[in-house]
């Protein structure tokens, strides 16, 4: 029997306030995110959005909830075309080296997968059908090969954005040059016809050759794999279910969001999204991020830079998505340094049971301390009832430190059935968080090492920090990291030998 999935919450970008998350279908949250344009490697901002939809996922999962989610790829659009035009390659050629790129970056920051990665170019077909369907509503219309949605046919358009049709100045939306060709400038492409600079990128269709606009995309994507609206293999709108979640930037409120809904409403005359979830800008030093300010940055320079996928993911998830998260290479820093200790942790427990299965005195089986299964019990509960709480991983981070710290300063009574009970709850914890290291080395000491380490310790008692330094940067040129304690000195094989950080 299925356990009963805890209460969860979220920020309603729709009605602005915090609500209860109520599938539709029983238990089962269906969530559309939006994802790349495949013209470039993903930057950081995009990294952060990504980090944040997989703590959203992984958190209803470990709710209890279980999440079908689809995301996108936008691989046609004016960038991905210029890109492929300048680059003298078929755009098929060109966004594949950037698809394979964003699916290295998920794989590296340990980002779950989703359930679908719909491509738009993959989607042609049900994109006609769809904005067919908006022509017959009267929702759109054609004028020299081109279709525009008629955005004063919605009479709810900006509900999601809070800007009111008599708001929206006379060129909010699409290309300059389409605008006079437009019954009304605000109206935004459905369908471009081809032009010169497009090439040979363009599908036949009852108004031209042409290709989809961006807006319209989304709209298709989510119906179609999330949805039973194109499960006879055509469109239909009573089939149409309304979607659990969409999430993004809250860049993409407007004019995106506002425009799937309008089309999607549009078509289906029924809500489209239930809750939509928003994740806040990043800043760096404090500056919009660009590349002619010098702040500018993707996985692959952070990675060149020496920091680890585990200190960038955890940067990334230690602000809650409703803030900006102002990026420093010193918070960056400071990060390694939380990884460092939560690594350094688990070497302490994994001993621990390790120096209990290689004694050879027979020992009689001990029982994990009741106190100490509690003490890991709540300390779970609180950390997902926290994050049940609109997502609040910053707190929910303060509970799982909370609980190390206590292990901690119990250490000395700690034995090897207690750590079985204190990496559970670590491991609970993790399925969200997807940072910890389990599977470290934990091997005895040979001579050369326990040598130096015996040196070492003479040194630090006779506070010759020189010479005790001296052996530890010794050390560590040969792969040994040392973990100093009260008790005694521990050594571990370094994973990655860290380059030195630039700034």
């Amino acid at each position: 029997m299925e356990k009963t999935p805890i209460i969860f919450t979220i920020s309603n970008s729709l009605s602005k306030q915090v609500e209860e998350v109520i599938p539709k279908e029983e238990n089962t949250v269906k969530m559309y995110s939006c994802g790349p344009t495949v013209y470039d490697f993903p930057h950081i901002g995009n990294i952060r959005y990504f980090v944040f939809v997989d703590i959203l996922r992984r958190t209803l999962e470990t709710l209890g909830y279980k999440v079908i989610q689809a995301v996108n790829l936008t691989d046609v659009e004016d960038k991905t075309i210029k890109g492929a035009q300048k680059e003298k390659v078929s755009l098929k050629k060109f966004t594949e080296k950037y698809t394979k790129c964003f699916f290295n970056d998920l794989k590296t920051l340990n980002i779950e997968e989703a359930e679908f990665y719909p491509k738009a170019t993959e989607n042609i077909k049900e994109i006609i059908e769809f904005i067919t369907k908006l022509i017959e509503k009267g929702h759109a219309y054609e004028k020299d090969g081109n279709v525009y949605y008629k955005i004063s046919s919605f009479e709810d358009y900006g509900k999601l954005s809070g800007m009111a049709l008599s708001s929206l100045k006379q060129n909010a939306q699409g290309r300059l040059e389409d605008e006079y060709e437009k019954d009304d400038p605000r109206d935004f492409a459905l369908w471009k016809a081809k032009v010169p600079e497009d090439g040979d990128i363009f599908w036949d269709s009852p108004w031209s050759k042409g290709r989809p606009g961006w807006h319209i995309e989304c709209s298709v994507m989510s119906a179609k794999y999330l949805t039973n609206a194109y499960k006879s293999g055509k469109l239909n709108t009573d089939s149409f279910e309304t979607i659990d979640m969409h999430t993004g930037g809250v860049d993409l409120i407007f004019p995106h969001h506002t425009n799937e809904i309008a089309q999607s409403e549009g078509v289906f005359g029924k809500q489209f999204i239930k809750y939509w979830v928003h994740c806040e800008h990043l800043l760096v030093d404090g500056k919009k991020m660009s590349k002619s300010a010098g702040n500018y940055y993707t996985l692959k320079d952070l990675l060149e830079k020496g920091f680890s996928p585990r200190a960038i993911r955890y940067a990334f998830l230690s602000t809650h998505y409703k803030q900006q998260l102002n990026f420093t290479i010193k918070n960056l820093e400071n990060a390694e340094n939380v990884i460092t200790k939560l690594d350094n942790f688990v070497f302490f427990l994994n001993r621990i049971i390790k120096k209990a299965e290689s004694t050879t005195t027979p020992v009689k089986q001990k029982k994990p301390k009741e106190e100490i299964i509690k003490i890991g019990e709540d300390a779970v509960t609180e950390f997902k009832n926290l994050l049940a709480e609109d997502l609040n991983i910053p707190k929910a981070l303060s509970a799982m430190f909370e609980f190390i710290n206590t292990i901690n300063k119990r250490a000395k009574e700690i034995e090897a059935e207690d750590t079985r009970r204190i990496l559970d709850a670590l491991q609970e914890m993790d399925k969200v968080l997807g940072l910890f290291d389990f599977e470290q080395e934990t091997s005895d000491v040979d001579d050369k090492v326990f040598e130096l380490i015996e040196e070492r310790n003479k040194a630090r008692q006779k506070e010759d920090w020189k010479k005790a330094d001296k052996i530890r940067d010794e050390l560590k040129e040969k792969g040994i990291e040392l973990i100093d304690t009260k008790e005694e000195t521990y050594w571990k094989k370094a994973k990655i030998k860290v380059k030195e950080k630039k700034a």
